[in-house]
C-alpha cells in the first residue's frame, strides 16, 4: 500500500470522527461568540457610563478575563460550578455546556473592548443630533450608535471568532469532544503520534483560513457600502 492509499484509508476510518469533532469545535466558538456578544455589549456600556460603579465592575472584570489565562478560567469555571449546581440540574453539569459558558465569560471581555473601540469610533455629534431630535441617550445609543459601532467592528468580531476557534481546543482537558480531543483520542488508539494531530491542524487551518478570506470579502464590502 503506497503513501496515498495509506492516507485514504486513514481518512474514511477517522473522517467521520474528525468532522464530529470539527462541528464541535465551530459549536463551542459560536456560541462563544453569540453569548460573548451579548455580554460584551452590556460591559462595553458599563465601562463608558459615567456611574463610577458601574465602571469599576466592567473594567475590574475586562483586566482580570484579560489578565488570566482561558485553561484557568475554564477549570475554575467547570469545577466550581459541577460543585454548586444541584443533581436536580445535572444537565448543567455537562461539559459542553460548562465550558462553552467559560469560553462566553472569556470572549466578554475582549468583545466589550472591541465595542467600546467601536463606540468611540462614532462621530460624537451622531449622539448630539439624536439628542436634538428628542431620542433619550438609551434610545439614541440602541438605534443610532450601536448599529454603527457594530458596522464598524464586524471584521474584529468575526477575528474574535477565529481566534476562538483555535483557542478552544484547550476543552479537550475537560473531556470535551472537540477537534483536539479526537486527534488525542485517535493518536492514543493507534499509536501515531504525529499523524493525527497533522490532520487536526489541517482542518483548523481550513476553519480559520475560509473565515479569513470571508472576513476579507465582507471587509472589501463594507468599505464599498
Amino acid at each position: 500500500m503506497n503513501f496515498i492509499e495509506k492516507q485514504m484509508a486513514f481518512l474514511s476510518k477517522y473522517g467521520p470522527a474528525y468532522l464530529k469533532g470539527a462541528l464541535t469545535t465551530l459549536e463551542l466558538s459560536l456560541v462563544g461568540v453569540v453569548l460573548g456578544l451579548s455580554l460584551g455589549i452590556v460591559l462595553a456600556l458599563m465601562k463608558i457610563s459615567k456611574k463610577k460603579v458601574l465602571n469599576f465592575i466592567s473594567s475590574a472584570y475586562i483586566e482580570i478575563v484579560r489578565g488570566t489565562p482561558m485553561l484557568v478560567q475554564i477549570m475554575i469555571v467547570y469545577f466550581g460550578l459541577k460543585q454548586i449546581i444541584p443533581d436536580s440540574l445535572g444537565f448543567l453539569k455537562a461539559p459542553m455546556f460548562l465550558c462553552s459558558l467559560s469560553i462566553s465569560l472569556n470572549s466578554a471581555a475582549y468583545v466589550a473592548e472591541i465595542i467600546r473601540s467601536g463606540i468611540n469610533s462614532v462621530d460624537k455629534g451622531q449622539m448630539e443630533a439624536a439628542r436634538s431630535l428628542g431620542l433619550s441617550h438609551k434610545l439614541a445609543m440602541k438605534k443610532i450608535i450601536l448599529p454603527q459601532a457594530i458596522k464598524n467592528i464586524l471584521p474584529s468580531l468575526v477575528n474574535e471568532f477565529i481566534t476562538l476557534i483555535k483557542e478552544s481546543s484547550i476543552t479537550y482537558t475537560v473531556g470535551v469532544a472537540e477537534l483536539m480531543y479526537v486527534g488525542k483520542n485517535i493518536s492514543t488508539s493507534t499509536f501515531e503520534f504525529t499523524k493525527p494531530f497533522v490532520y487536526a491542524a489541517l482542518i483548523y487551518f481550513i476553519m480559520t483560513f475560509s473565515l479569513s478570506k470571508a472576513m476579507g470579502l465582507l471587509e472589501r464590502r463594507l468599505a464599498n457600502d
